[in-house]
């Protein structure tokens, strides 16, 4: 049996009930499988054994106070997957989804999305079953307070630096970032996507989108084409798909689609950016809402987002959301790209189908990498008490995202195939990694 094989079948069993964090192991084991094989110092020195556990993983209770001044209960995680490369980073998640098996999943894949940027970061990820949404402002500050209370003691600058995810954004981290600096009495870059007053960087709330469109600008152009014109399918209506939408229409691309819990619009003029983002992120509305000033533009309970033709489609939402028909339904309707924005969206099988298709797909881990590059922008900025103007930020970023597909599209074409860069990435940003892991010893 292979090294990789005996490691995942070692693995499947101790953690049979965690599902998306196998899923997330198998497809990097298959992929790495090539470089292993030449490397038995690897086997010796059980490097993937330690690669798939994480270093150190806490759990805890968040108890808070609602407003009628009842006590909630919640349960909160942090993951500290990998610190090879550098601190623990990766963002924190407020949804009724989250648990261990989340948080594993998403750590685990950040350690390659940090390894991919170049920058010195290792993978972690934490979050919490709390639910934000309907929550008013002081219910959401108890919460994060309560939750920093017993975070802060696991990280710090140089340690471990959260960001924010699905269900924390400015407001959390704002109130997170607060509590931290009351416990430790110390004003560090110990969190990113803080607010603009207080350390955080220009671009940070658009770095993930707008590094999804640079990623699929740079394939397009690699294979002698550009987004001018090119019809888009976009799901969400969160930070990265509104931003993704933003920097689509300032490519030429023609955005069709978002989405949310409740529904899914489709404008076939493309798209307003504007009207979405002013629904979204200052009345924290829902898409619907888009059609009440778009006549043009139809909204849907039910159906399929994914059955609209289109050049690219880029789901952005949430894992697992590219089953076996919508990948079916996305080969219907003419998709030639797939771009991953969300972390993991799409299932292995519908991977294999549209991968033997001929549909080019670039993974998450190198996809939606932009935002925890300015993450590492916004680290350095605090480390070095400077802040870069928003151009410059932009420009860096764009330079990580290309970077980041050439070096895959690179290690894939080495392995004989260049557009597989599914390969190319998990590749690209385990080399990395086990290079650290061998020169540290048995850590």
């Amino acid at each position: 049996m292979k090294y990789t094989e005996s490691v995942f079948e070692d693995l499947s069993k101790r953690y049979s009930y965690q599902p998306m964090f196998l899923q997330s192991v198998e497809e990097v084991l298959t992929s790495i499988d090539p470089l292993v094989v030449g490397h038995k110092e690897y086997e010796d020195a059980a490097l993937l054994e330690r690669l798939v556990q994480p270093e150190r993983t806490v759990s805890f209770r968040v108890p808070w106070v609602d407003d009628t001044g009842t006590v909630r209960v919640n349960r909160g995680w942090r993951v500290q997957f990998s610190s090879a490369l550098g601190p623990y980073k990766g963002g924190l998640r407020f949804h009724p989804s989250v648990n261990m098996d989340t948080v594993k999943f998403l750590g685990f894949e950040q350690i390659f999305k940090n390894s991919l940027t170049g920058l010195p970061m290792g993978g972690g990820k934490g979050g919490s079953d709390f639910n934000p949404k309907g929550k008013s402002d002081v219910e959401v500050m108890r919460f994060c307070q309560s939750y920093m209370t017993e975070l802060f003691r696991h990280i710090g600058a140089d340690t471990d630096v959260p960001a924010g995810d699905i269900g924390v954004g400015n407001r959390e981290i704002g109130y997170l970032f607060g509590h931290y600096k009351r416990l430790t009495n110390q004003f560090t870059g110990v969190l990113t996507g803080k607010g603009l007053s207080y350390g955080g960087s220009l671009i940070r709330t658009e770095a993930t989108g707008y590094g999804i469109v640079y990623l699929a600008e740079a394939i397009l152009k690699d294979h002698q084409d550009s987004l001018e014109g090119k019809k888009v399918l976009v799901s969400g209506s969160g930070n990265v798909a509104i931003y993704t939408i933003e920097k689509l229409c300032q490519l030429g691309a023609c955005p069709l689609t978002a989405s949310d819990s409740d529904g899914w619009i489709y404008d076939p003029h493309g798209i307003d950016f504007e009207s979405l983002k002013e629904i979204k992120e200052k009345r924290r509305g829902r898409v619907s809402e888009y059609v009440d000033t778009h006549p043009h533009a139809e909204y849907h309970e039910g159906g399929c987002l994914w059955d609209i033709e289109a050049d690219l489609a880029i789901p952005a939402a949430i894992q697992n959301e590219i089953t076996l028909d919508k990948a079916k339904l996305l080969l219907k309707n003419g998709v030639k790209y797939l771009i991953e924005g969300a972390n993991m969206p799409t299932l292995l099988n519908a991977t294999k189908l549209l991968a033997e298709q001929g549909v080019y797909i670039a993974p998450s881990k190198a996809a939606n990498a932009g935002g925890v590059a300015t993450s590492g922008l916004e680290m350095t900025q605090n480390a070095e008490r400077l802040s870069w103007s928003a151009e410059e930020v932009d420009a860096k970023l764009n330079t990580i995202m290309t970077n980041i597909y050439q070096n895959a599209a690179r290690a894939a074409e080495e392995q004989g195939n260049r557009d597989n860069l599914i390969a190319g990435a998990n590749m690209a940003g385990f080399k990395k990694v086990a290079d650290a892991m061998m020169a540290q010893g048995i850590v």
